[in-house]
């Protein structure tokens, strides 16, 4: 039914991954272009899966190709096309993450072992296909998606398409390689503690963690305790949109069921003048961090950018209290119950296993206390938004890891270290709230930077609208790691080379 891909590591070069062919438009002109007829199914569908296969030696994004099933879901959607059928994705070919079930394959969610095939789709897969959309495999992620990295035993390293010495993040890691590669036009990932903001960042992509609930998260009814939200990873604003509107939309047994919304009609709308807080703090953590001194420089010129789009921005920091408190017994947790569920639990890291012994001792009453809390929080923290319509931070506090840079360290050495490089992400999936990541330019070695638009509850068309009011001044979409670029006209695929646009050692101007 399937054709796994093997979980070969890359070589270990500062170099960028070449391909052999030139890497996918973009969602919305795909989907164009397959409405009119200009192109076919098949085609991007064969041009993804040469481009996936050239790339996953060195990139190793994908846990599962879906070759032969690819093709003859693309095969059915060119018949419903030429019978004159239109729907938002049709024939478009898209990935999503390996925690999301696809029915006749297994999830594995980033461990070691045989898994069964799964009988049904998740949610957010079932209202991809009623879109139209060809899945054509299920990208990597940590194990259980705890770490901003994407390594792992089951697996190998999955490596960033900017410079292959460097993790893309995680731990939605292998949709974030694959978009920022081209080899997809879009991908689903998921964000239990920035887990799409932080990739998203670090591979120079639009990253949407909705509003909890936006996309379900079935079949369970949450995920990781309210953590976790499923979202969206694309390299414009307009693709990000008509992907998280394809993909949003509850299952009857969802616990959180927010109001439906048009993410494609707010990306096209020009924001208001907004009053923006800038803010570099973080909420406590007793750890160590600090901001890289690219990344506040990165983010200052972007409030720059946003003054001169006539916006207010304003230095103030959110007040977010004791809220990880309400973090850890609520992931330890999320760990524990998803532990239980593999089939070798003697092949999991050593850190999940101590995951999972703090996840049973916090289970009980402080779980129930976290999820309390949680309106109190949600009241603390939005007292911001009486004064600020967004907030801005960066995604994260460092440049992307170097491969391997926490392979091997104990279980509190991880957590030290990855609250060091990511603690502006988490707090948002404590209060269910929606975050949008875009692109903030490069560091000196050229490799990505982000930050984070952020906003109460449903606040989704507004951080997209602004987003794409920001993208249209930086045109950030012009910028394709070397090795990788394209155009409009590359729709099926093309000749072998480089695009000319700037590599990563150019130092893209933003």
């Amino acid at each position: 039914m399937s054709d796994s891909s093997a979980s070969t590591v890359p070589r270990d070069s500062g170099g960028a991954a070449a391909t052999t062919e030139r890497p996918s438009s973009g969602l919305v002109e795909m989907a164009a272009a397959l409405a009119e007829g200009s192109v076919s199914a098949r085609q991007l569908t064969e041009s993804a899966l040469r481009r996936i296969a050239a790339a996953q030696p060195e990139l190793n994004a994908f846990r599962i190709v879906r070759a032969e099933a690819a093709l003859a879901e693309a095969d059915a959607a060119d018949r419903r096309l030429a019978a004159g059928e239109r729907l938002p994705l049709l024939g478009v070919p898209l990935a999503v993450k390996d925690d999301m079930d696809v029915a006749g394959e297994p999830t594995a969610f980033g461990c070691a072992g045989a898994f069964a095939p799964k009988t049904a789709d998740s949610e957010a897969v079932r209202r991809l296909r009623a879109a139209g959309a060809v899945i054509v495999g299920k990208t990597q992620t940590p194990e259980l998606g705890q770490w901003p990295f994407t390594e792992g035993e089951g697996f190998g390293e999955t490596r960033n398409p900017w410079n292959p010495a460097y993790t893309p993040g995680g731990s939605s890691g292998g949709s974030a390689a694959a978009v920022a590669a081209g080899l997809v036009p879009a991908a689903l990932g998921s964000d239990g503690a920035g887990s799409v903001r932080i990739p998203a960042a670090w591979t120079h992509l639009v990253g949407v963690k909705p509003q909890r609930g936006r996309i379900s998260t079935w079949p369970e009814p949450e995920a990781f305790h309210g953590l976790t939200v499923n979202g969206v990873l694309a390299r414009t604003v307009a693709d990000a949109a008509l992907l998280l509107d394809a993909a949003s939309g509850p299952h009857p047994e969802d616990l959180h069921r927010p109001a439906r919304i048009s993410a494609v009609e707010a990306a096209r709308r020009t924001p208001r003048r907004l009053r923006i807080a800038l803010s570099f703090g973080t909420a406590f953590t007793a750890t160590a961090k600090s901001v890289d001194p690219e990344v506040r420089s990165a983010v200052e010129r972007l409030a720059g950018q946003l003054e001169a789009l006539g916006h207010e921005v304003v230095p103030e920091d959110p007040r977010y209290g004791p809220v990880g408190l309400a973090f850890v017994p609520r992931a330890t947790s999320g760990v524990r119950d998803l532990a239980a569920l593999v089939p070798d639990r003697s092949l999991l890291d050593p850190r999940t296993h101590g995951a999972v012994r703090t996840g049973r001792l916090l289970g009980g009453l402080a779980l129930r206390v976290s999820r309390r809390a949680e309106a109190a929080l949600q009241r603390r923290v939005g007292e911001v938004f009486g004064r600020f319509d967004v907030v801005l931070t960066p995604t994260t506090a460092t440049p992307p890891l170097r491969i391997g840079a926490l392979a091997g360290l104990g279980a509190m050495a991880t957590d030290r270290a990855m609250i060091a490089a990511c603690p502006y992400a988490w707090t948002w999936n404590v209060l269910g709230w929606p975050g949008v990541n875009i692109p903030a330019g490069f560091t000196g070695d050229g490799l990505p930077l982000g930050a984070q638009l952020l906003g109460p509850a449903d606040s989704e068309p507004l951080l997209l609208s602004l987003a794409a009011q920001v993208e249209a001044a930086r045109a950030w979409p012009s910028h394709w790691p070397a090795g990788f670029g394209g155009s409009a006209a590359d729709l099926g695929g093309g000749a072998a080379g480089r695009s000319g646009e700037p590599s990563c050692g150019d130092r893209p101007s933003q």
